[in-house]
């Protein structure tokens, strides 16, 4: 396999859909009926894909339950973090601590050893994160920073469970649609039960974007996970994570950021050791 023009066009495609729809989410005017608003319209564009592929079997279904149940807390923290703090500080800390948990757990829980390689990875994604943290716009928004931590560690939790899901299903493409299909409506429901009218109301008016949002979010997981049928997966997923850079740059441009050089390095850095610590692991 190897890693033509068109593929890296399909994935950076792909990291700008991801971008975009979390730059949605901060640009609205309540995030928490957001979240659930978009991921309830993923919900049921997922519906289709789960007709045609079918179930998967019984032995994926308790990861799915787990999934579904660790992505509410996914959702809170999500919404929170972008209710608290910039996109350009929250979406690097969320995107880029994730997989620094997930190797460092691989090594010392489950006892996997990394590589020289990966552990330079390791080494920028802290420095990168210390440089966002320490930032004066990160130490005037300390809400924004734990939701972002939380939901790095979130991440991290049902990526890892997930992995071991699509193990168990032997089936990306039918264990991945009946999870669409499903972790938006625990997250929809709840704030539907503490919002009630207003959360009809805002639907009402806002389901256009709402959808918008929903087919990105779709999209972007989808043409990253075709692409992993074409490319090494450790090569995608690096590519994937330029969506940091993104964000930075939408949030700049579209949410009227501030655009500090400190940011600006903390964020390279960060996607310097992202890509190094997947690289590694080839």
């Amino acid at each position: 396999m190897t890693l033509n023009w068109w593929v890296i066009d399909v994935v950076l495609l792909a990291a700008l859909l991801h971008a975009s729809w979390n730059t949605l989410v901060k640009s609205s005017q309540d995030k928490d009926l957001d979240v659930a608003l978009i991921h309830l319209f993923g919900s049921c564009l997922a519906l289709p894909a789960v007709l045609l592929v079918g179930l998967p079997p019984v032995q994926a279904w308790p990861y799915i339950a787990v999934s579904v149940l660790i992505h509410i807390g996914y959702y809170l923290a999500l919404s929170g973090a972008y209710r608290h703090g910039e996109l350009g500080l929250t979406y690097p800390l969320m995107r880029g601590v994730a997989p620094l948990m997930v190797a460092l757990s691989s090594s010392f829980v489950l006892g996997e050893v990394l590589s020289p390689l990966a552990w330079g990875g390791v080494l920028g994604i802290s420095v990168g994160v210390l440089m966002l943290g320490f930032s004066r716009s990160a130490l005037a928004a300390p809400k924004a920073i734990g939701f972002a931590l939380a939901n790095a560690v979130i991440i991290a939790a049902y990526t890892a469970v997930d992995g071991l899901g699509v193990r168990a299903s032997g089936n990306a493409l039918q264990y991945v649609a009946v999870l669409f299909s499903l972790d938006g409506w625990p997250f929809a429901l709840l704030m539907l039960a503490k919002r009630g009218g207003a959360f009809q109301e805002y639907a009402r008016h806002r389901w256009p974007v709402a959808a918008i949002g929903a087919s990105a979010s779709l999209g972007s997981y989808g043409m990253v996970l075709w692409t992993m049928t074409l490319a090494p997966i450790a090569t995608i997923a690096a590519l994937r994570e330029t969506s940091v850079l993104i964000a930075v740059s939408l949030g700049t441009w579209f949410l009227k950021e501030s655009f500090t050089l400190q940011r600006t390095v903390g964020a390279l850095v960060m996607l310097a050791g992202v890509m190094t610590l997947r690289l590694g692991a080839l």
